[in-house]
């Protein structure tokens, strides 16, 4: 049986309604693939609660979460990964890409240009409706 993982995206958007995309390190998993920053959820921890903790970890800044937007399991070769993505906006602070290779504030037309991750492709179709 494939190792299975809970994560959280935060679809983060600035007051033009640009989306912070992240680019995954070479170091990463996905390497080189967009994403939306987020990150696992740990034992006993709420999903809204973990996705606060890690951008606070991978951005260095602190979000308000809303609401939920897409809940993803995708099977990748060697993993299954069940991605939940909710609405954000930044609390304070400025993001920084501290684990990622970069990241970038995007139109949501200009999210189809990039090359994402497979798991967070159904959250991008959702946001170009």
């Amino acid at each position: 049986m494939k190792k299975q993982v809970k994560v959280v995206g935060a679809v983060i958007r600035n007051n033009q309604n640009q989306i912070l995309c992240a680019l995954r390190s070479p170091e990463m998993s996905q390497p080189n693939s967009w994403e939306f920053p987020g990150g696992k959820i740990e034992d006993g921890e709420k999903p809204e609660e973990a996705l606060v903790r890690e951008i606070q970890e991978e951005l260095g800044c602190e979000i308000l979460v809303s609401e939920l937007i897409e809940d993803v399991i995708h099977e990748y070769p060697n993993i299954m990964v069940n991605l939940i993505t909710y609405e954000a906006k930044i609390k304070w602070g400025i993001p920084v890409a501290n684990e990622h290779a970069k990241i970038e504030w995007k139109e949501i037309s200009e999210l189809k240009e990039l090359e994402w991750a497979q798991a967070d492709l159904p959250t991008v179709e959702k946001l170009l409706l």
